[in-house]
């Protein structure tokens, strides 16, 4: 196998020398065991790809695997230096007792005193006392010592040249004419070491074992919450946009969060969808009747020959087409109201817009019999607002009360607080609506009975609805006991 692969690693590196020293390389074909004929794809790239759950699993595997290996392998060097640390203060403990001793009693007391340091059985302790050539003179050890005869606080090495005996820690000082040799054998520590080594082919096993477990639960939980996810967006695809994503519990992890906004667009969406399938048919159907009065007066102001009533004629004929256009120009309103983006928004007083509508609309009031005022009970600070559109809906709210609340004579365009979000209301002292017809009133060319006499195409209050979920409210009408409370209601 070996052999087969370095050949064709040959044959490739001599094709790719051949291919810089000759200028018509791209006109040959590279014959490579590792590219498919035509330049695709490599097939071994092809065949290493894996799908994301399979990705999940192996990383899985390799954390548990990395985790395992740095905490063994931490545990292995804190017993290590641990073990030693504690043969280091042993071993300069008794060579500094023994020197004292030394010094107070003389050769005789540290002989006295080796004979009598060594524990029955303990064959890891070295003390003696050594010649100048290193030979043992009395104590335990190794007859002879191979290590240079220098002082040295604490060293570790092999100290007779035998390389089937363990190191040693060891500390070595002169006195008199002899050398005194304190150490330890190292056994203890290298049988630890070796005790923690199989620990750690045990616990690499292990974590082999569990982070395969590990890595086959979590693609399997993985995959399952994205098979979910596509069976959705498929559903979707071909039309189906009723399915929504299910929740697992509320725990508020990617996956919930990525199919709460999934399941709000696609709620969005089938709202639309819904609404456009009714403006469709709305505007067919409510269109046909002007169209139809636009043809038939066409047809008699054609065949009319005083010109006095052919003029007449012909101002019937605006007066349906400006019909006609004011419903296209709704609509077109109320779907440019739709799709504006939060980024249109900028920060307006509502008190201050509140104040500049109603100046605007008090003349025209006055000129319709109206008595109009301006009441503002809260002036809540400046919030992001798009501002010709709410214009625009508060405008409707106006024109709608003049339209269809002339009985009342009084009108108050009103900014207050509701329930911790701030409520433009136009109430007058008409007939209103009541309670079982304002879900009607709300649809797009939703008209009552009452306003069929007058002209319009009811998308009015459809806008107004708009505006308000741009900005994340809501439109609601209330009774006022006589008349109508129309309120767009902003959370602040």
């Amino acid at each position: 196998m070996s052999t087969s692969i370095s050949g064709a690693f040959a044959a490739s590196w001599r094709t790719a020398s051949a291919c810089r020293s000759s200028t018509p390389c791209a006109a040959r074909a590279i014959a490579s065991p590792w590219i498919e004929p035509g330049g695709r794809e490599p097939i071994v790239l092809r065949a290493l790809r894996l799908s994301v759950t399979a990705r999940i699993a192996l990383l899985s595997i390799a954390l548990a695997l990395v985790s395992n290996l740095v905490l063994v392998g931490f545990v292995w060097k804190q017993t290590s230096a641990a073990a030693i640390s504690t043969v280091r203060r042993e071993t300069i403990e008794k060579s500094d007792a023994m020197r004292a001793l030394f010094h107070t009693g003389g050769m005789a007391a540290v002989r006295e005193a080796i004979g009598e340091g060594r524990a029955p059985g303990d064959t890891s302790l070295v003390l003696a006392v050594l010649d100048r050539r290193g030979y043992r003179v009395s104590g335990f050890g190794p007859a002879r010592v191979t290590i240079p005869l220098v002082a040295a606080t604490f060293r570790m090495s092999d100290i007779d040249g035998s390389k089937t005996t363990t190191d040693v820690g060891y500390a070595l000082h002169p006195i008199g004419d002899h050398w005194l040799l304190v150490g330890r054998s190292l056994d203890l520590v290298q049988a630890e070491q070796r005790a923690i080594e199989g620990a750690l082919a045990v616990a690499v096993i292990l974590s082999l074992m569990l982070g395969v477990l590990a890595g086959l639960v979590l693609a399997r939980y993985v995959g399952r919450r994205l098979e979910r996810i596509a069976a959705v967006v498929e559903a979707a695809g071909e039309g189906d946009l009723s399915r929504r994503v299910p929740m697992d519990g509320g725990h508020g992890d990617g996956f919930d969060r990525l199919a709460e906004q999934l399941n709000r667009m696609l709620g969005k969406v089938e709202r639309l969808m819904v609404e456009l399938r009714v403006v469709t048919d709305s505007l067919a159907h409510d269109l046909r009747s002007p169209l139809a009065r636009l043809r038939t007066k066409t047809e008699q102001a054609v065949l009319i020959a005083d010109p006095a009533a052919r003029e007449a004629a012909l101002g019937g004929l605006l007066v349906e087409t400006d019909l006609v256009m004011r419903m296209l120009t709704m609509v077109i309103e109320i779907s440019r109201s739709e799709a504006v983006s939060r980024d249109r928004f900028t920060l307006v007083e509502p008190a201050e817009l509140v104040e500049e509508i109603g100046e605007l609309y008090e003349p025209v009031a006055e000129e319709a019999g109206f008595v109009f005022s301006v009441a503002i009970d809260a002036e809540p600070p400046a919030m992001p607002l798009h501002r010709e559109l709410l214009s625009q809906a508060i405008s409707n709210l106006i024109d709608n009360a003049l339209k269809h609340a002339a009985t009342g004579r009084t009108l108050v365009l009103r900014l207050t607080t509701v329930a911790g979000a701030i409520a433009i209301q136009v109430e007058d002292r008409g007939h209103g609506i009541p309670e079982t017809d304002r879900a009607q009133a709300l649809k797009r060319f939703g008209r009552l009975d009452a306003a069929r006499t007058t002209p319009g195409a009811g998308l009015g209050m459809a806008l107004i609805e708009a505006v308000a979920r741009l900005h994340d409210g809501r439109f609601e009408l209330a009774d006022n006991a006589p008349g109508l409370i129309a309120r767009i209601v902003l959370p602040t």
